[in-house]
């Protein structure tokens, strides 16, 4: 227990230095969804598998996997049953794995940059294929004096720190020549910014689907800078590492059904966005719209994969939003471990 308590200090205590705010966030912005114990049970059936309940955590925007109920049919037979957690964002859930609570997450490439440098035993366990088009952009008021990029100099900047959004930051900043400390970065979940932004009090607002669509629907946003172009990277699904390191067995058979509707749903939009709409509550051409923007697919972690991820946490470190440099490696599993995991249908795609 003290093991434990110790950790999540740690935890927090980078997050407030790295200015992340997880605290408050964790304890608002997560609630269980179809939970029904706090902890795995740990079994060993005939498959190999040594749990019988496969603790997953989602963001709030949604997740096609949870709503088309495929991990829930394919492991049935297994004996094993799916808890999903739900919490704000990437940051919230990377908290929550780092307490305990959750075995396995989807989220973007920076929340487990400062979970790993807090000192949480994750894995990077399969990537996922980066977003195109205007997936983040940097928004104001219709309203708005700022005309230029360049005029966000002085102004305060809302998202959530620690995020996929942050990364995205620091690159449009460098690129108009500006730095992090020109801005006054103000962090708030996307899902919390959205409301007050379309209110006229946020000046200058970091947003992404399907916040961004709803706000441009509205006719309450003027982009001043989107992701088109920066070839950013994509998230990834993270383990904790004693499950992921238990559990080959199992985490194939996720991965290979992950894989399996995230192609099917890239071939078919409009039936993904009508899948969806129940669970989002978004209008049917706002969900279409962030579909058309995202991709479901996955990819290996494979040397080019580990090659853009350090790139990304050398990035942070240079900006001084590390406390140390950090090493990717000590969060990967082997390359054997990697082999007995990953689907040969996801490495014969690439």
């Amino acid at each position: 227990m003290n093991r434990l308590f110790n950790t999540r200090r740690r935890f927090l205590q980078l997050s407030t230095a790295s200015l992340l705010g997880l605290s408050a966030s964790f304890a608002l912005g997560s609630c269980n969804t179809k939970q029904t114990s706090g902890t795995s049970t740990t079994s060993t059936s005939a498959s190999g598998i040594k749990t019988n309940v496969l603790r997953l955590g989602y963001q709030q925007a949604g997740d096609l996997v949870r709503v088309s109920g495929v991990l829930e049919k394919r492991l049935e037979p297994l004996e094993v049953k799916v808890e999903w957690l739900q919490f704000t964002q990437g940051p919230q859930l990377m908290e929550g794995m780092n307490v305990g609570r959750v075995d396995l997450g989807s989220v973007g490439n920076t929340p487990p940059i400062f979970a790993q440098a807090a000192g949480a035993d994750i894995v990077y366990l399969v990537g996922r294929v980066p977003p195109v088009g205007r997936f983040y952009a940097f928004a104001v008021p219709p309203s708005s004096p700022i005309k230029d990029f360049k005029e966000i100099k002085g102004q305060k900047v809302v998202f959530q720190k620690g995020s996929g959004t942050h990364y995205f930051v620091l690159r449009a900043l460098e690129e108009a020549g500006l730095k992090y400390s020109d801005i006054q970065p103000v962090s708030i979940p996307n899902v919390d910014a959205v409301s007050a932004f379309m209110q006229g009090k946020i000046p200058v607002w970091v947003g992404y689907d399907p916040a961004l669509s709803i706000a441009e629907k509205q006719n309450k946003v003027r982009i001043l800078r989107d992701s088109e172009g920066f070839g950013l990277p994509g998230g990834y699904y993270i383990g904790a590492r004693k499950f992921s390191e238990e559990n080959p067995q199992l985490l194939k058979i996720v991965i290979e059904e992950i894989q399996k509707i995230g192609k099917w749903a890239d071939e078919h939009p409009k039936e993904v966005a009508k899948l969806l709409v129940p669970e989002t509550k978004l209008d049917l051409d706002i969900q279409e719209k962030v579909i058309r923007r995202s991709s479901f697919q996955l990819s290996p972690i494979d040397s080019e994969r580990i090659k853009s991820q350090q790139r990304v946490i050398d990035y942070f470190y240079k900006e001084g939003l590390l406390p140390k440099p950090l090493d990717l490696q000590k969060t990967l599993l082997t390359p054997e471990q990697y082999a007995a995991i990953t689907p040969a249908s996801l490495i014969s795609q690439q």
